[in-house]
């Protein structure tokens, strides 16, 4: 499917969180729940610095929705994100039922542009989010959200 101009407005909202999460000391990831109408439902960020690594806006929009809406809802629903998602948001999105992702900067890019600024890697494997959920519909990268992502890691990474 194709990025439309409505998708790239809720993006810019999801980059938006990832630079809050920076200033507030997180890794730098947001993400926002839209439903079909795209009208937003729930929206969160990074909030892993208190010790918590599964704080992540993916997961947390999987748990909301599992609670708030019903299994139509959230297939209609759409996930917009900074960064793709990780193996278990991955996991968390396919379990709970939920619709299209669309993220500014993919993991492979991501963990390249780590590597690149000699950041340790990651403790969980690099993997596509449909390697780990074939099912989903995903939409990603999308330019330019992933410059947006690359300065906001690279801020991350400089302070680390």
């Amino acid at each position: 499917m194709a990025v439309t101009d409505a998708d790239r407005r809720v993006l810019a909202r999801a980059v938006e969180l990832a630079r809050e999460a920076l200033e507030a000391g997180d890794e730098p990831f947001g993400s926002v729940l839209t439903d079909a109408a795209g009208s937003t439902l729930f929206e969160d960020r990074n909030r892993t610095s208190g010790g918590d690594e599964t704080r992540h806006p993916e997961f947390e929009i999987a748990r909301w929705a599992a609670n708030n809406l019903d299994p139509d809802q959230r297939a209609q629903a759409v996930v917009y994100t900074s960064g793709e998602h990780c193996p278990m948001c991955s996991a968390a999105h396919a379990w709970v039922g939920l619709g299209r992702i669309v993220y500014a900067a993919s993991a492979t890019q991501i963990s390249g542009w780590r590597s690149e600024w000699g950041a340790a890697p990651s403790a969980v494997a690099v993997l596509p989010i449909t390697t780990v959920a074939p099912g989903l519909q995903v939409d990603g990268p999308v330019d330019p959200f992933a410059a947006e992502v690359r300065e906001l890691l690279r801020l991350s990474t400089a302070r680390a």
